[in-house]
């Protein structure tokens, strides 16, 4: 599915009632079957981007249309073709593993054998064969989040919004889900959009970064990552990404400095 996103404009009150403009003239087509990482200073956004497309918050003006290339005249009810991963995995601590990953097949009515069927599949596919009868307090943080990833997967939307899940992960543990998230992309070829505010992940992980300017948020510039796939931790080494990483720094770095400024004329006032 490509998401196409029309000159999007969120507004928020803030406890004053005054308005914060989160997202202003927002225009982007994300291709079917890519993988995009929204990356910028904090507050610029990304969150409310990804959520908006995933029909979890309304955007003030614009819109969202995702068109089925096969069927470009078919509307799409937005939502329908997407499911979140969030930083906080919100998995329910009473629930077992293989029931936590069927728990949207579940809700949709699927009979128990069915879903724990397709929920063996994914489980499988993220590692963690053997743990199905498992608690979530049984299992480390790396693997809670396998449980997440499976628990989106399983629900077999074309569209996958990750908001920045991977940031409360160790250093080794994230590098291990970076690597699992793209052999599960390499197979299912899904339109993901993933929030975060690494350079390297960024790099590391998509077809394409959209880097956004400071609050209002504005796409600043899109930036084609041209390195072959499949990926591991060794392209850092090259001369591409050395050349990818400096080019996207100093976009960030300015936004960033443009952030501080902002938030120091605020704190004057």
């Amino acid at each position: 599915m490509d998401v196409v996103i029309d000159a999007l404009r969120k507004v928020w009150a803030d406890e004053h009632g005054r308005e914060v403009v989160a997202l202003e003239s927002t225009s982007h087509r994300f291709p079917s079957g890519s993988f995009t990482c929204l990356l910028g200073p904090s507050g610029c956004g990304k969150s409310t981007l990804a959520q908006i497309v995933g029909n979890i918050e309304s955007p003030t003006s614009g819109r969202v249309e995702i068109v089925d290339p096969g069927q470009p005249a078919v509307p799409r009810k937005a939502g329908a073709d997407s499911v979140m991963m969030w930083q906080g995995l919100n998995l329910f601590p009473w629930r077992s593993v293989i029931d936590n990953v069927a728990f949207g097949l579940e809700m949709a009515g699927m009979p128990r054998e069915a879903r724990y069927a397709k929920a063996r599949v994914l489980i499988a596919m993220v590692g963690l064969g053997g743990f199905e009868k498992h608690m979530p307090r049984q299992l480390s943080g790396g693997m809670r989040q396998r449980v997440a990833l499976a628990r989106a997967l399983i629900m077999e939307r074309p569209v996958l919004l990750m908001d920045e899940p991977f940031a409360a992960l160790d250093a080794q543990t994230k590098i291990v889900m970076q690597e699992e998230l793209m052999r599960i992309f390499e197979q299912t070829r899904k339109t993901v959009l993933f929030v975060t505010h690494s350079i390297e992940e960024a790099i590391l992980l998509a077809d394409q970064i959209v880097v956004m300017t400071a609050r209002p948020g504005r796409i600043k510039e899109v930036i084609t990552v041209g390195l072959p796939r499949p990926r591991t931790m060794d392209i850092v080494n090259s001369p591409e990404y050395g050349a990818l990483f400096d080019r996207v720094f100093h976009l960030i770095r300015e936004e960033v400095s443009k952030s501080m400024r902002d938030s120091a004329l605020v704190e004057e006032h």
